[in-house]
């Protein structure tokens, strides 16, 4: 295991201990957390492209009546 020295503002070191102790988890466990949950997240540009992609199908899919959906679906399950 790697050790690694980083700066970090007071008042943010105060709060990962503060956050660690009530997690029952040491300093580094959090950090570790912290950085592996950062790292699987998406790319920004990517997740944003997928959010315009799910945007323009709504547009051309068109409106819809909440109400007939619900009572096609109980009609079909009689």
């Amino acid at each position: 295991m790697s050790k690694v020295m980083v700066s970090l503002p007071d008042e943010l070191v105060r709060d990962l201990d503060a956050e660690a102790r009530r997690r029952s988890m040491s300093r580094s466990a959090l950090l570790a957390t912290a950085a592996r949950r950062e790292l699987a997240r998406g790319d920004p540009a990517a997740v944003a492209e997928a959010i315009a992609r799910s945007e323009r199908r709504f547009r051309s899919a068109g409106g819809f009546d909440a109400a007939e959906l619900v009572r096609n679906d109980r009609d079909t399950r009689r």
